[in-house]
């Protein structure tokens, strides 16, 4: 007890004399970061980097970059000629495919790739078919050409990678 009234006693001193107490800023956690591989995105693979790019511009927990040489990516992008679908075998682990049946029916590629991106991220489909929302998917008009999570989805991807949360496995179709 005599030892908290003596340090108050001091900082009301320094106080008056201008001295002002210095207290640590709240930590932060730098962002988790994940590596994908898109080298057998074949033709998508610039898209498959502007999904990335979209969820770094909107999230801060976690960071998605193309995988180093030598690295183990956590994520494999694929291209084929089915839906657009992805595989999480954990959070911010597994794989999805850039389905050219998508793209064919005039899907708006970037948003196709930030919503592939999403699953592996922990969001599931939402088939609100509202533009505004990312994860409606194909329920969304094939005019949507918003490629942005929405501000719930964002703060949902922030949530999952603040956190040791876990996502259970999945499988997740476009159509």
């Amino acid at each position: 007890m005599l030892l908290r009234r003596i340090a108050a006693a001091l900082v009301a001193v320094l106080a008056v004399g201008g001295f002002q107490a210095v207290t640590a800023a709240p930590a932060t956690a730098a962002p988790r970061v994940l590596y994908y591989d898109a080298s057998q995105a074949q033709e998508f693979k610039s898209v498959v980097d502007q999904g990335a790019q979209i969820w770094n511009s909107r999230v801060t927990n976690v960071r998605l970059l193309p995988v180093p040489a030598g690295s183990t990516p956590n994520i494999r992008v694929y291209a084929d000629n089915g839906w657009p679908r992805a595989q999480t075998t954990s959070l911010g682990n597994g794989r999805w495919y850039m389905g050219r049946q998508a793209v064919n029916q005039g899907y708006y590629q970037p948003r196709i790739a930030a919503h592939e991106f999403g699953h592996l991220l922990g969001l599931p489909d939402r088939r609100t078919g509202l533009c505004t929302d990312l994860m409606s998917g194909s329920s969304a008009p094939v005019s949507c050409t918003n490629a942005y999570p929405s501000t719930r989805e964002a703060s949902t991807v922030n949530s999952n990678f603040a956190t040791t949360a876990s996502v259970p496995a999945g499988t997740f179709v476009w159509s």
